[in-house]
């Protein structure tokens, strides 16, 4: 099963991915480490990105989430997945794939993201990333304003992983 904790910067997603995957015994991959060096550039001069350049990003996780299901391995992916289109490329396996969305107020949002060090999302990208995204009408949804804990339980309870 692939597993994706989706969410706007500053959600969480790679601490309760990683955490998730450890309580479950599985692989963690972040979607970040999928975008394109240009990508990368971008976000990190402020510069929020498209849907052209966000593309070749989801063709790449596409492809990793494909392979992973064809071997039989169960991955937790944090990846932001800000629209429906780009989840329904993600998803196309819907029995292979539960998506989790980490909502969040804007203001805990940006009170994270103004405390990161040495991360190329900045807290100035946020508006433009809760612009564009769109959120998930069939996805598990967890208040991730709750103790990291708390989070986890509900996610495996969702999960049916206890």
């Amino acid at each position: 099963m692939i597993t994706i904790v989706m969410g706007v910067s500053g959600s969480g997603k790679t601490t309760v991915g990683k955490l998730l995957a450890q309580s479950l015994n599985w692989d963690f991959r972040d979607a970040d480490d999928f975008h394109p060096s240009a990508n990368i550039e971008k976000m990190s001069r402020g510069i929020p990105l498209e849907d052209a350049d966000r593309l070749p990003w989801l063709l790449q996780l596409q492809a990793a989430i494909d392979r992973w299901l064809f071997e039989n391995q169960n991955v937790v992916l944090a990846c932001s997945a800000l629209k429906a289109s780009y989840r329904e490329m993600l998803c196309r396996d819907q029995q292979g794939v539960k998506i989790v969305y980490l909502k969040c107020s804007f203001q805990i949002l940006a009170a994270r993201l103004t405390s990161r060090e040495n991360h190329y999302m900045k807290a100035d990208l946020l508006l433009s990333q809760l612009d564009t995204l769109e959120e998930p009408e069939d996805a598990i949804i967890i208040d991730a304003s709750q103790p990291l804990e708390v989070i986890l339980r509900q996610i495996r309870n969702h999960l049916k992983c206890g």
